[in-house]
């Protein structure tokens, strides 16, 4: 396979908590994201509506390449992240990680090409878009050649590092198609590009929750209970504001009232109730990572999930 990568950048967004809880009283904690989505709303709610403050915490938001995220979480630079695949990844390869919240009952990943592309065998010797090599956009990506009979080295990928640096380089005309989620999809498709495959539905990949160590988990368990509550808690807060929801996703992505509304109603659909991820999911995407590399058969990724801090856990 040709991947090209554009290098590591890493970027602090420090957003600081002010008002009546005092830098020494609140309890600080760190979220790495690989780029801004629309998937992490739940996230930027809990900080804009107070949710964080209310209960006693102080956030760090914090751009990061997925592919450092898990050592970083090791090595105690940050305490969280949100990709529950890049979780499992590293946890198979032996860092003592595990998923304590899963947001959405799955994915809303989808090929955005230029018109010029017809049928998939359009996209031979074209170059596509991606966020990162073994992540969520690249497996299904991988799963659509798979459906299609077309070898993996007859598309060139481009690895861009996040969502919003793959729809500048579709734009841009930089590739022939990009692998996004809402609203990246419907602002292409704006812009005169076309909405080619959805790819959501062809293969088990976890999408967005949290994932900390295992000593977290251990040691500071009413720190990882009190993260976990306020962001259910802005998960809630979006199924029960759709206007202002819907212009915060407009402000914040910089689409149109229509396109945000569409980008509402995906996140809402696949919103998960409770956080727990579906056992199913986790195994499928175990399956997928054994097609590139030696995995027991007797591994199974419900050691990977700890829910036992979510709400009404026993």
């Amino acid at each position: 396979m040709n991947a090209k990568s554009v290098p590591a950048i890493l970027v602090f967004i420090v957003l600081a908590a002010s008002g009546a809880w005092a830098a020494d009283t609140a309890q600080k904690i760190r979220i790495a994201f690989p780029s801004l989505a629309f998937s992490y709303m739940p996230f930027y709610v809990a900080q804009e509506k107070g949710l964080i403050k209310k209960a006693g915490l102080e956030a760090e938001y914090i751009q990061m390449r997925t592919g450092i995220m898990p050592q970083a979480v090791i090595n105690g630079n940050i305490d969280f992240f949100t990709s529950p695949s890049t979780g499992i990844s590293a946890a198979v390869s032996g860092l003592p990680l595990v998923i304590a919240l899963n947001l959405y009952n799955g994915s809303p990943w989808i090929l955005v090409t230029g018109k010029e592309i017809a049928k998939p065998h359009d996209l031979v010797g074209k170059s596509v878009a991606i966020s990162g090599i073994r992540n969520s956009p690249h497996y299904y990506l991988l799963a659509a050649l798979k459906k299609w009979e077309i070898p993996e080295k007859d598309v060139s990928l481009i690895s861009t590092g996040g969502t919003a640096s793959s729809f500048a380089a579709l734009t841009s005309h930089q590739v022939a198609g990009a692998v996004l989620t809402p609203p990246f999809d419907d602002k292409a498709v704006t812009l005169g590009f076309k909405k080619f495959q959805f790819l959501g539905d062809l293969a088990d990949v976890p999408y967005v929750g949290l994932v900390t160590s295992q000593a977290e988990m251990k040691t500071r368990r009413e720190l990882v209970q009190k993260t976990i509550a306020v962001v259910l808690e802005g998960a809630a807060w979006v199924r029960a504001h759709r206007d202002e929801s819907v212009r915060m996703l407009a402000d914040k992505f910089k689409v149109t009232p229509a396109e945000a509304g569409r980008t509402y109603e995906t996140l809402t659909t696949l919103l998960t109730k409770d956080g727990r991820m579906d056992v199913k999911v986790a195994r499928g995407y175990l399956d997928i990572l054994r097609q590139e590399r030696p995995i027991a058969a007797d591994v199974d990724a419900q050691k990977f999930l700890d829910f036992s801090l979510l709400p009404g856990a026993r």
